[in-house]
């Protein structure tokens, strides 16, 4: 038996085990199938932070769906962004590498960064190791359909009204918050637009689309005679192709990611999700007054950059509008909860489809967000900042034969480490450079941590690391980005003007208190972790810091 063969065989016997297939020995039985590697289940939660039971974020956020997901699987508690805006979080996630390495750090292509477009991504190792990669939905924030073997609805952040020639905010927000626009200034259940028009006396309807898909007007007479929102038309999809993909006698196995849109703004969806959270009951996030004095957001994002202000301008601008910071958190949250509620029936249409067939016994299935929101604590309401509510993101992971039923990892993890992981898994090879202009992974493999939350032996780094990108002028320049590390107690952050920013979890859960000046051991330790975390990059926040240690 040639060498070749012995290894062929060796693989069997691994992924026989791994996966509980039944195992079989000699030199004349045929070399391990494809369909004996096991499948993967991506689902993309789009601007989902810790409002969800299984993280306990708000105690009124209705997700059972996820939440019996969670008791199925290993839910990290402690897993971050590497940067919290769609576009670059997800290149980073679905590339392996960190903005650092590639200087994506905002919201132009990712394909457009010389070493991100030399260097494969999830989904085309994937495919280059055989399987039928597939998806829908928002996966990357620039989707290449040729990344996929196929791939059926391009990112959609519709449902919204339309005025015959545009999008436009839902009729019963009020301004000043409706000027911020369609996106982000827009929130409420559907309602019946018939005789509704705007101040220009335009008549409305409701469209998904936008102006690259194109538009497609979407009936709406009631919540039971409307037409299904776009997250409704890619979980229907994703549903059937699991039953489709399960019905087939097949030796090659499958990639299926699916991404969803909500809780992304705007905060539009069906009236009964509304009603689950009356605003006369409904609880605010922990909020401590004044609690912004102490840091340094403001200060140091003075850039070209509308992002690095927006946060603080959605706070000032719902309170104007609603007439107080209650009414106007109010009426987020509740929009909020709405969202999230309807994309947790989403969620679990597809995972019911997948539990429900023969595939479930060997497919991995991965839940993520790709960061994190501020519900208005450091009056501050947007993503795009380096706390807390703004990088921790949900992560849970089902490896069947694997991971053991309601798994709490409570080490600290980064979505960087989940293509590793993934690859780990699925016996693929972790060399993912086209060629000498592409990076290598960054992150790593999660294993030691699925089959043990307590090992001793995960080799990931002691900390998580998020990037905020400072603006044009310092355009592909990595030093002079703003920085955050978050490890299983502190996190520090480091503008590019020097200032810091340091919280202790262990006494200060809602980083309420900075207490970069009053100690100054332990602000000197995350300084030496963040610039190993960014070497060989000599970060210009380090030069320019005022605090003598």
């Amino acid at each position: 038996m040639n060498s070749a063969v012995k290894k062929q065989l060796a693989l069997t016997l691994i992924y026989c085990v791994l996966w509980g297939l039944p195992v079989s020995c000699g030199s004349d039985k045929k070399q391990v199938e494809l369909s004996q590697k096991p499948n993967v289940l991506v689902i993309m939660v789009d601007d989902l932070n810790d409002n969800v039971g299984f993280l306990g974020g708000h105690p009124q956020a209705k997700t059972p769906n996820m939440d019996a997901f969670a008791k199925t699987s290993a839910t990290f508690t402690r897993a971050y962004t590497t940067a919290p805006m769609c576009g670059p979080s997800r290149a980073s996630m679905f590339t392996g590498i960190f903005p650092h390495n590639s200087n994506n750090y905002f919201q132009k292509p990712w394909y457009d960064y010389k070493v991100l477009n030399n260097s494969r991504t999830l989904m085309e190792q994937f495919k280059s190791a055989g399987y039928n990669v597939m998806g829908t939905g928002k996966i990357m924030h620039h989707n290449k359909k040729e990344l996929w073997t196929s791939f059926e609805n391009e990112a959609d952040y519709s449902p919204t009204p339309f005025d015959g020639e545009k999008q436009v905010p839902h009729p019963d927000v009020l301004v000043p918050f409706s000027n911020i626009g369609w996106v982000d200034g827009s929130l409420g259940p559907f309602v019946n637009l018939d005789g509704r028009t705007t101040s220009e006396g335009k008549p409305l309807h409701w469209t998904t689309g936008n102006p690259k898909l194109g538009f497609t007007p979407m009936r709406y007479v009631t919540d039971k005679n409307r037409d299904p929102t776009p997250d409704e038309v890619n979980a229907d999809w994703a549903a059937k192709k699991i039953v489709e993909l399960a019905a087939k006698e097949t030796s090659e196995p499958f990639f299926l990611a699916v991404g969803f849109l909500r809780p992304h703004t705007p905060l539009v969806a069906p009236q009964k999700y509304f009603d689950l959270f009356p605003l006369e009951e409904l609880d605010l996030a922990i909020i401590k007054q004044k609690d912004a004095e102490d840091t340094h957001l403001q200060v140091a994002y003075q850039g070209d950059v509308f992002t690095l202000r927006f946060g603080k301008e959605m706070f000032e601008a719902i309170t104007e509008a609603y007439g107080s910071t209650e009414l106007g958190l109010k009426k987020w949250t509740q929009a909020y909860l709405a969202c999230v509620a309807a994309v947790d029936v989403n969620v679990g249409q597809v995972l019911d489809a997948l539990d429900n067939s023969n595939l479930k016994k060997n497919t991995i299935v991965v839940l993520a967000s790709d960061h994190g929101f501020h519900m208005g604590e450091k009056d501050y309401l947007y993503k795009n900042s380096l706390w807390e509510e703004s990088t921790r993101v949900p992560l849970i992971i089902r490896a069947p034969g694997l991971t053991k039923e309601n798994f709490k990892i409570e080490e600290t993890v980064s979505l960087i480490d989940v293509y590793p992981t993934l690859l780990d898994l699925c016996g693929i090879s972790i060399e993912t450079t086209k060629n000498e202009k592409g990076h290598p992974l960054d992150g790593n493999s999660m294993r030691a941590l699925l089959e043990n939350p307590n090992t001793e032996n995960w080799n990931g780094a002691a900390a998580a690391l998020t990037a905020v990108y400072a603006g044009p002028e310092h355009e592909n320049d990595a030093a002079m980005q703003h920085y955050a590390i978050r490890n299983n107690r502190y996190r520090y952050i480091l503008y590019n003007n020097g200032l810091e920013e340091l919280y202790d979890h262990g006494n200060d859960p809602h980083e309420w208190i900075n207490i970069a000046e009053t100690n100054k051991s332990t602000l000197k330790k995350m300084r030496d972790q963040l610039q190993q975390l960014v070497a060989p990059i000599s970060l210009t926040g380090f030069s320019k810091t005022q605090i003598e240690i």
